[in-house]
């Protein structure tokens, strides 16, 4: 009778043990990441946005100790994105590029997502450079030429961008405001169908980060100006809207997000991941290529500046009578 007891003992300690397994299967979980994690470019393959986003997701798949798979979306100026990690589960396991555009549509048109309350903002990683450019064959050559052309035929200049509400075709919005000019405006999904349209003649210019940049190079376009502050390292001789005498909207960081209610667990260590990028040579080549600069903003600064920067879009919205009328 005594030698069964200790037998039958570890009979009942293994039962409540795997019970408890049973019962309890988050103990059981597999360290994070467990599976690829799907980063959504919502813009065309093969544009400037593209390549900088699989710079990242390469660097930080390799930090993860895990994959990271970039998927595009493009249209709505920038929005599938944003949208899919509204229906996405908060596991870590979909992200998104996240450009100041989700800060800005919401007062411009009816949205899927508020986002204040919507999103899980990671950090902020880099920010574009923009410009407007022609055909080297136009007869506009600057700024000035716009102007007066755009002076004399009213409504009758065209300018492409990459969408609705996106920071080129506000920039040119509030230049022509500005100016006292009327422009026609041509939303395109991305840079590279831009480009296309430009070089096919069915766009007089086109607004955008800078996918141009090799056709600038190459003498196929002309750079009639930028918007940032201050002229780029590496076309000095090219002036900005600024300098111009047109103050627009002109910075326009971008950075990760997931959807809410993420684990903060997950969530730092997404951040960290991503933020090692910003010192791998080969994303910061890629930001050199596409004449982008770090800027960088941890999750609590990020979240912060998009609250900032709704109130801020609100105002400028309004002034150009764009705001959405339900």
């Amino acid at each position: 009778m005594t030698s069964s007891n200790p037998t039958r003992r570890r009979f009942v300690q293994t039962a409540l043990a795997s019970s408890a397994a049973v019962a309890l299967p988050g103990l059981a979980q597999p360290a994070y990441p467990a599976r690829p994690i799907k980063l959504i470019c919502p813009w065309p393959a093969g544009g400037s946005t593209d390549a900088v986003m699989r710079s990242i997701a390469d660097s930080a798949g390799k930090a993860l100790g895990g994959q990271m798979i970039v998927e595009n979306k493009p249209g709505a100026s920038g929005m599938l994105g944003p949208n899919e990690l509204v229906k996405a589960q908060p596991d870590g396991y979909t992200l998104s590029q996240l450009t100041i555009g989700v800060a800005r549509l919401p007062h411009m048109q009816k949205m899927q997502f508020d986002p204040l309350k919507d999103f899980t903002y990671i950090l902020c990683m880099t920010g574009y450079t923009f410009g407007i450019v022609v055909r080297s064959d136009s007869p506009i050559k600057s700024i000035k030429d716009l102007v007066e052309y755009a002076k004399a035929n009213p409504g009758r200049f065209t300018f492409g961008s990459p969408g609705n509400g996106t920071t080129p075709h506000l920039a040119v919005e509030e230049f022509a405001f500005k100016a006292g000019i009327k422009l026609q405006h041509v939303p395109f999904k991305g840079v590279a169908e831009g480009m296309q349209s430009l070089l096919g003649g069915h766009v007089m210019s086109h607004s955008d980060s800078t996918g141009w940049a090799s056709h600038v190079d190459a003498g196929t376009m002309r750079l009639l100006a930028t918007y940032g502050s201050k002229r780029t390292k590496r076309w000095p001789n090219v002036p900005t809207l600024h300098e111009l005498g047109y103050e627009t909207l002109a910075d326009s960081p971008f950075g990760i997000g997931g959807p809410k209610g993420m684990d903060p667990a997950v969530t730092r260590k997404l951040h960290d991941a991503f933020k090692k990028t910003l010192e791998d040579p080969a994303v910061l080549s890629t930001f050199e290529k596409y004449d982008q600069s770090v800027i960088y903003m941890n999750s609590e600064d990020y979240a912060k500046y998009i609250r900032e920067q709704y109130a801020r879009e609100k105002d400028i919205i309004e002034k150009l009578g764009l705001s959405y009328k339900a």
